[in-house]
């Protein structure tokens, strides 16, 4: 039997644009520790917040809002904190309200082929 091959969705790359402010704590790119961003990817909920980043979005980064998740904020806020201290996404303070991405650069270098294996996933409805 022949074997097939099915194109993984495209990650889609948003430059960053000039006069960001700066990115809250996060470990660098040689603190990025596979256990842990396996962990963080481990949850449905963030895997598919880490999915929707690299396959949807419009904009260089986006507020919980934009994720239409019907979750209470609490847990949200819980959830995004546990991606940018796995090192999974970046997130950066605009007045009230924290906007993320998913840090491709630095992952690719540390673990290559990841995110494609993240964008390739299919969650169960």
């Amino acid at each position: 039997m022949p074997a097939t091959t099915t194109a993984s969705p495209s990650i889609r790359v948003i430059p960053e644009p000039p006069g960001l402010p700066e990115p809250l704590p996060e470990p660098s790119v040689d603190e990025l520790r596979l256990e842990t961003v396996l962990g963080a990817l481990s949850d449905p909920l963030r895997l598919t917040i880490v999915r929707k980043l690299l396959l949807e979005s419009e904009d260089f980064d986006h507020t919980c809002g934009w994720f239409g998740l019907d979750r209470p904020k609490s847990s949200l806020t819980h959830h995004f904190k546990a991606l940018r201290e796995a090192g999974v996404t970046r997130q950066r303070q605009y007045g009230l309200e924290r906007r993320s991405h998913v840090r491709i650069d630095d992952l690719d270098a540390r673990f290559p082929g990841l995110l494609d294996l993240v964008a390739a996933w299919t969650p169960q409805r």
